[in-house]
């Protein structure tokens, strides 16, 4: 039996959904970058680094280059790279949506807070006690 379209794109996604991962495929978009180097940019330790491209390169995202001693890691299309693109204008929306929001519910409550400020109940509003 066939793997779903649907199911498949989920395991994709779920592969991608790592953010050492997400992070070696952006390093990557400009072209190979070598293995010393993607340990710089990401800090984090080489085991946990070399797990991450494995799982990468076993999906086929990204390949390896051997040039002597250096290993260099590359995407294995340009698909990847506007996927990455397309991700950053989706959020930059998501995100644009949610300041507009934010700053909605700002003045709101601004607005209210300046409403309920003009309403003085008589009395000594320090003592907690109503006039007298």
């Amino acid at each position: 039996m066939q793997t779903p379209l649907y199911q498949a794109k989920a395991e994709f996604f779920r592969m991608l959904g790592h953010p050492v991962r997400i992070r070696v495929l952006e390093l990557l978009q400009h072209g190979p970058v070598p293995v010393r180097e993607l340990l710089n940019e990401i800090e984090i330790e080489p085991s946990n680094l070399s797990q991450q491209l494995a799982v990468l390169r076993r999906s086929g995202i990204v390949i390896s280059i051997r040039d002597g001693s250096t290993v260099s890691y590359a995407l294995a299309g340009g698909d990847v790279a506007e996927l990455l693109r397309a991700a950053r204008r989706i959020l930059t929306e998501l995100l644009a949506g949610q300041n507009e929001l934010l700053a909605e519910l700002r003045h709101t409550d601004s607005s209210a807070q300046a409403g309920s400020s003009a309403f003085i109940p008589s009395g000594d509003m320090t003592s907690g006690r109503r006039g007298r």
